[in-house]
């Protein structure tokens, strides 16, 4: 074939002018230019069932809190403080030596909630006052010991293939509420355990991936142009005017389409971003109550601030990721010393527990669900050795909680055994995890799909089973 027969696959000077001149003319008479609309899989999609909830907030504690510590009261690690169960049965954590395993006593001590009875330990007095908005689960379960693959199989369902994350999988499944912001939101000041991974939308329309954001001043990098307003109106005009007219002369346009509605939600971002980030509109009780002070913009309680907003300007997913330096600088207790638990809890303990309060009192809290979850939890004896004051990486047992939209208040689910080594009733897989909060988003596990590489995929892969008793 001649190159003169060839379908024509560039966009022509002559009409990159012509496109030019149109949006010029438009801004000379005064004309408006349209705002960025939805993308055609953005739009506010039709539910498998009626939802229970909106909207969801993740609260992500890296790491891996302790269990018995925090939310899994064991009075027999009290009463064996110090006496040995035997070698470990088989090695829990990649190329660690099986040890002698001496139990090790909570570091705290637990009380029940007033209103519903749930025990918390003393690490978290501000949410034990609200457990009665809670379904604690105690016999959750995941597949790895190993910080990266059991992170990555909480947000995404894998341990080992990059997928989609859960997120990604929401804003697919249902859309978004604001053309204007994103439907995927992620606060985290430090990189995580397998990185921007943990948000990617992977082979989903690039659209779904999370927009990160940085708890700060500047929280959206470049967000701002230089440019006037109308010179801002007219570049995106031009630019999307471009991208459609080279979208229109190729069949396969993915990708391209994926980059409009990131050039479209970028646009919407300009216009509603700073807004919705500006804390100073909230009152000196509201700042009281998350335990932040005017101006700030970074704490932890700060980021559950904005995650209300969020939320409040029709955001779908918000991810709040809990780590207060590097990787090394979070809820690992692995090799260090249990009572470094004390320093995360203070920091996000009256945050999450206004968070609930603040929601409810405005009328939020049935519409959203709140996500509180971390990888896995904590071995129930001594690391290092008897008397030592570390607990190993424990994926057998740990304890997660929801609150808000479609959960029944106020109940524990599952148990673990007298040592809370294994789950003894009712375990919760990751899988049934994400299916349960897909179930109360409105959404069938086995029904939200993507065809991809000649296969269906979906977030729980062949697995996840609902636990219908947490649901209202």
């Amino acid at each position: 074939m001649t190159q003169s027969n060839q379908p024509e696959r560039t966009v022509k000077r002559r009409d990159l002018l012509r496109s030019g001149l149109s949006a010029c003319v438009a801004l000379g008479c005064g004309a408006s230019v349209a705002r960025p609309t939805l993308a055609a899989d953005q739009v506010d999609a039709p539910q498998h069932f009626p939802a229970q909830a909106k909207h969801v907030i993740v609260l992500y504690m890296s790491g891996g809190y302790s269990h018995v510590d925090t939310f899994d009261p064991k009075p027999v690690l009290t009463q064996k403080h110090d006496q040995s169960i035997g070698l470990e049965p088989k090695v829990i954590v990649t190329g660690m030596p099986k040890i002698d395993r001496f139990l090790k006593a909570p570091a705290w001590k637990f009380r029940p909630n007033r209103q519903c009875g749930t025990e918390v330990s003393d690490l978290f007095p501000h949410i034990r006052d609200v457990m009665h908005e809670v379904a604690l689960i105690r016999s959750m379960n995941s597949d790895h010991s190993d910080h990266g693959e059991a992170t990555l199989q909480l947000h995404t369902g894998s341990t080992s293939v990059a997928m989609p994350s859960f997120g990604a999988w929401l804003s697919f499944g249902l859309g978004s509420l604001n053309p204007q912001l994103p439907s995927h939101v992620v606060l985290s000041e430090h990189r995580p355990y397998s990185g921007a991974q943990i948000w990617d939308a992977n082979f989903l329309p690039a659209l779904h991936s999370g927009v990160r954001i940085l708890p700060g001043k500047d929280p959206l990098p470049f967000l701002q142009s230089p440019n006037p307003t109308t010179i801002r109106d007219f570049e995106f005009e031009l630019l999307t005017k471009i991208n459609q007219k080279h979208q229109q002369q190729r069949q396969d346009g993915g990708q391209l389409a994926g980059r409009i509605a990131a050039a479209q939600s970028a646009r919407g971002l300009q216009i509603a971003a700073p807004e919705a980030f500006d804390l100073s509109q909230e009152t000196k009780e509201t700042l009281h109550l998350y335990g932040s002070k005017p101006g700030d913009v970074k704490s932890y309680a700060s980021q559950c601030i904005t995650a209300r907003r969020l939320v409040e300007r029709g955001v779908r997913f918000v991810e709040i990721i809990d780590a207060v330096g590097s990787c090394s600088d979070n809820w690992d207790a692995a090799h260090r010393d249990i009572q470094s638990h004390a320093k995360y809890a203070q920091r996000v303990d009256q945050p999450v527990a206004a968070l609930i309060t603040d929601l409810k009192r405005r009328g939020l809290l049935e519409e959203t669900l709140l996500v509180f979850c971390t990888e896995f939890g904590r071995t129930p004896w001594a690391q290092d050795g008897k008397g030592t004051k570390s607990r190993n990486h424990h994926p057998l047992a740990f304890s997660c909680w929801l609150a808000g939209g479609g959960v029944k208040p106020g109940i524990t689910y599952g148990q673990s055994d007298e040592l809370g080594n294994q789950v003894a009733e009712n375990m919760v897989h990751i899988h049934d995890f994400h299916a349960t909060i897909l179930r109360i988003m409105g959404l069938d596990h086995t029904r939200l799909t993507y065809r991809y590489a000649g296969r269906d995929f979906r977030l729980t892969d062949v697995h996840g089973h609902i636990v219908e008793d947490l649901l209202a």
